[in-house]
């Protein structure tokens, strides 16, 4: 029995489906869009449009405008069309030039573009500044440090270390070790203005100081749980004692693969000898200027966030508890960081690095 019109069946090439599949998946995308691509992609199953749109919470004639303008104009029909309004007040040549100067160039007197200079550069007004800088993503005002390794076995090094975080060997474990050092037990002058609707947190700029401490740390990478010790000195003696609390809590029949950096405490004659004397330790030291490379830094970054920038300490002993507390709460509901890098990929986001330093133009 016929419930309406007849409909031109909608058949999907396999390149078709492919690419609409994908859209279907993204997370990006506009909603309006991906439900357009969702109504296709059911419609090319012979589900009906009323079907449809219970499925994806739409109206019927909703559902029948996109199936129908996917078959007179394809993926491009899917889209929204331009609406009318004013005409745009700058050329595609003036944007282009905003943008190569912008990128190509410096102010006489200053560091970087902001929307006033330019616009008084370019002679555009300080809002199209803004909106075309948006929407081509450039932040003059920011800026992002960096340092190449020179370490003449990098691509050793950072195919060695990627391997244990991809495919760690049976029988073993993985500690990336590190110590933060300087913690210092800050006391604000004036007590936190709290949380309020209408305002942040605030603090005294001002502090007491009373001493530092360093933390040494063990992030085992399979299951992300930090053995952590403060100890009053960063000397070998400590970080020597610090190996010898993770060898009394790793099992003795597990290997111990450890990742560490190149700061001369990890390389003292002594610190070699107490590793050489253990056969099941392996130490795997990053290439020079590569501490991302070692995952207890992103650790270090989360307990500074959370327990100790903010804090105020009347006392070292006072830090040092609340370090203590946080590394057991933490350890309670550990996860494993996701290291989906590769060395290859590594290598290749340098290549780009190293490519655009070339093209600097001084």
């Amino acid at each position: 029995m016929r419930t309406g019109r007849p409909k031109i069946p909608l058949v999907l090439s396999d390149e078709q489906r492919t690419q609409l599949e994908a859209l279907a998946r993204s997370r990006s995308l506009p909603s309006g869009l991906v439900n357009r691509v969702r109504i296709v992609l059911l419609a090319a199953d012979d589900v009906s449009n009323k079907d449809i749109a219970a499925r994806l919470g739409l109206s019927c004639p909703t559902v029948g405008l996109w199936r129908r303008r996917f078959l007179e104009r394809g993926l491009e029909g899917l889209h929204d069309e331009l609406r009318p309004g004013r005409p745009r007040s700058i050329s595609d040549d003036e944007v282009a030039k905003l943008i190569d100067t912008t990128v190509q160039t410096k102010p006489k007197n200053a560091t970087h573009w902001s929307c006033r200079t330019m616009a008084a550069q370019t002679g555009v007004s300080k809002s199209t500044v803004q909106r075309v800088w948006h929407a081509f993503g450039l932040k003059p005002h920011r800026s992002e440090s960096f340092k190449l390794s020179n370490d003449p076995f990098f691509v050793e090094k950072v195919r060695d270390i990627v391997g244990l975080y991809l495919d760690p060997p049976l029988d073993a474990v993985v500690l990336c070790v590190d110590e933060k050092s300087q913690c210092q037990a800050l006391e604000r002058t004036q007590p936190a203005l709290p949380l309020g609707l209408g305002y942040v947190e605030g603090y005294t700029h001002d502090y007491v100081r009373h001493g530092t401490t360093t933390l040494f740390a063990a992030l085992d990478i399979a299951q992300g749980k930090v053995l952590a010790q403060c100890k009053a000195r960063h000397r070998h003696q400590e970080f020597l004692a610090f190996l010898r609390h993770v060898e009394a809590n790793v099992p003795a029949d597990l290997d111990v693969h450890l990742i560490l950096d190149n700061y001369i405490v990890h390389k003292h004659e002594k610190v070699r000898l107490w590793i050489a004397q253990r056969p099941r330790w392996h130490v795997h030291y990053t290439p020079t200027y590569s501490s991302w490379l070692n995952q207890v830094e992103t650790w270090f970054s989360i307990i500074t966030a959370k327990a100790i920038r903010r804090g105020s300490f009347r006392s070292t002993k006072a830090l040092v508890a609340k370090i203590q507390r946080f590394v057991a709460e933490y350890n309670e509901t550990s996860t494993r960081f996701a290291w989906t890098a590769t060395a290859d990929s590594i290598f290749a986001k340098l290549a780009r690095l190293c490519n655009a330093i070339s093209g600097t133009r001084h």
